[in-house]
């Protein structure tokens, strides 16, 4: 279950209006961090919810609105695929925003899915690792989005890295898709400064009521295991989705 009352929570009568707020507020969040510390570290996710964020980021309202050479793009997860699958996440931030801003190839840092999965998750760990130096990796901001289990980055229900208290990369085999992922523990993704969690569309009611009311183990809501240590979170939510909650 989580804590309403923590968190900043906005709910948009349209999916437009949504992906609006997001891309503006995303803009804001990069450039404020800009300022204060001379660059920005995202953590990417795939997922259609999020896709959507991209592709309006991309578009000519937005895309001149950030010095992306100030900007480094790390993934939250990845599926275990060729590099150049339709499926795979980095693959379809390039096709939707990356080859379409101005943004060096050293600032876009992908998952290594060409190793085998367990050899992917130490080496992408090594390069976060090696990126921050000797301060903890923190990243500026995670993008994030809901899937109708539960499951966010590559945190599915009942799997071993739920369980996991440490910071850093693993791989996890998802029983249901029958594939192998790499992704971010929870506890790196909740060291975060800023995360927006994107909730869009009818589908997603159900899960969301379940995540904010029900009492039940992580393991089976994973969502639930996103709690900031001292960033800020953003639940933004379209009515569609947000149906069945009374916020």
């Amino acid at each position: 279950m989580v804590n309403v009352a923590k968190y900043k929570i906005q709910v948009f009568e349209t999916t437009k209006a949504l992906f609006d707020a997001a891309a503006v507020l995303f803009i804001d969040l990069v450039n404020q961090t800009i300022k204060e510390r001379g660059q920005c570290v995202v953590a990417l996710s795939g997922g259609n919810t999020p896709k959507q964020l991209y592709d309006l980021l991309a578009s000519p309202r937005f895309n001149k609105k950030l010095n992306w050479h100030q900007v480094h793009f790390f993934w939250t997860d990845e599926r275990c695929l060729p590099l150049n699958d339709e499926e795979n996440n980095a693959h379809n931030a390039r096709l939707i925003l990356l080859n379409k801003i101005d943004i060096p190839e050293s600032n876009i840092h992908i998952i290594p899915v060409n190793l085998l999965p367990e050899e992917a998750a130490e080496v992408y760990e090594t390069s976060i690792n090696v990126f921050f130096k000797d301060l903890m990796p923190q990243f500026d901001l995670t993008v994030l989005g809901l899937g109708e289990d539960g499951h966010t980055a590559s945190l599915f229900p009942g799997t071993p890295v739920l369980k996991d208290q440490t910071m850093g990369i693993r791989s996890v085999y998802v029983e249901e898709q029958a594939m192998f992922r790499v992704t971010m523990t929870a506890p790196m993704i909740n060291v975060s400064r800023n995360i927006i969690f994107l909730v869009s569309g009818q589908k997603k009611a159900p899960i969301l009521k379940s995540i904010f009311y029900k009492a039940e183990p992580p393991e089976k809501y994973p969502a639930q295991l996103i709690k900031p240590t001292d960033g800020k979170l953003y639940w933004m939510i379209d009515k569609k989705a947000e149906a069945f909650v009374d916020f």
